[in-house]
């Protein structure tokens, strides 16, 4: 979280928030959050979700487009966490920070499950999960905001790469060439309603709760943007293999029921497949950026550092994230 932000945040904001969707402080449990703070709570028998973000980083107006964006796909009948109202009938609550800023606060019905891996990886699963992002891209394109001037930003807004742009290492400028060169090559892509609209753009399964029934519950949808709908397909194959011993061996298994429960639900022509390459990518120096960004990278652990060794290497001599042709899946999208 940038410093900025947490600077701010105090225990005012927090008993602030929290009164506004009518709960206390006091009751709330905090939960990991990236870039927002994030909290549980219960009132009777329901379970919420408080987050509170902050507008250095998003607008009222973006969140607002968001949390109306959530409410669609849960009224036509995706799995996702629900937005609901504050006391006020608000979606988003707006509190100073003292500073000329302002923390947003929203909250979301707590969604049941537990961690997909808990329940192990399988083709069943893989055809569930492609079942949900393809039936979230049929809605898309028939989606109209309430408001047409309060929508989510086009995939190259300041929002979406702000970050990249900024925190790629100086030292290395061959990495922001081959970041404006993807931009450059994306900006030539069509952008029709068949194959363009709102995507969640993190729907990875760290963003998920799984139920025994195999229903998946999705939620964080705080990086949703107007972009291709293959590249939600691309995030989603990124994160499934990142850090793996045999990203190309899972992604072969992954990609077929995957693509099969998609195309029940959307129709997406299989050329799309040819663009995936570039999106992988493009992902990849994101969050290449993003960790620079939020770590010590000289003393990094765990996942971040299995992720940064030699990646800028990569990156700067465009060694494919996954060595496929993925032309060869065409066949699961028809």
């Amino acid at each position: 979280m940038e410093k900025g932000i947490t600077d701010r945040f105090n225990n005012r904001i927090t008993e602030e928030a929290a009164s506004r969707y009518g709960t206390s402080s006091d009751k709330l449990v905090k939960l990991d959050g990236f870039e927002s703070y994030i909290f549980k709570y219960t009132t009777g028998n329901e379970g919420f979700v408080l987050r509170i973000a902050h507008s250095i980083r998003r607008s009222e107006t973006l969140i607002q487009a968001e949390v109306e964006w959530i409410r669609y796909l849960a009224s036509n009948g995706v799995s996702v966490a629900d937005a609901i109202h504050s006391h006020k009938g608000n979606l988003v609550e707006a509190i100073k920070d003292g500073e000329g800023g302002l923390f947003l606060a929203t909250a979301f019905k707590e969604v049941k499950g537990k961690p997909p891996h808990v329940f192990g990886w399988s083709p069943e699963f893989y055809f569930s999960y492609g079942s949900l992002l393809g039936k979230m891209h049929k809605l898309a394109k028939s989606y109209i905001p309430l408001n047409p001037s309060i929508q989510r930003p086009l995939w190259d807004a300041e929002e979406m790469n702000g970050d990249v742009l900024a925190n790629l290492p100086a030292e290395r400028p061959k990495l922001l060439r081959k970041y404006r060169e993807i931009m450059s090559t994306l900006d030539s892509l069509p952008q029709d309603r068949d194959s363009f609209g709102l995507i969640h753009f993190d729907a990875h399964g760290g963003n998920m709760l799984v139920e025994a029934s195999g229903r998946i519950n999705l939620f964080d949808f705080d990086d949703c943007n107007r972009n291709w709908f293959i590249n939600d397909i691309a995030i989603v194959l990124f994160y499934m293999v990142t850090n793996t011993q045999n990203p190309t061996k899972l992604a072969e298994e992954f990609l077929p029921p995957f693509l099969k429960g998609y195309a029940a639900e959307n129709q997406l022509e299989p050329e799309w497949l040819s663009h995936i390459q570039i999106f992988l990518r493009m992902r990849e120096i994101d969050l290449y950026a993003v960790i620079n960004r939020s770590f010590d990278v000289d003393n990094l652990t765990g996942w971040c550092k299995k992720f940064m060794e030699d990646r800028a290497e990569r990156i700067e001599n465009a060694v494919p994230y996954i060595d496929l042709d993925f032309n060869t899946f065409s066949g699961f999208l028809k």
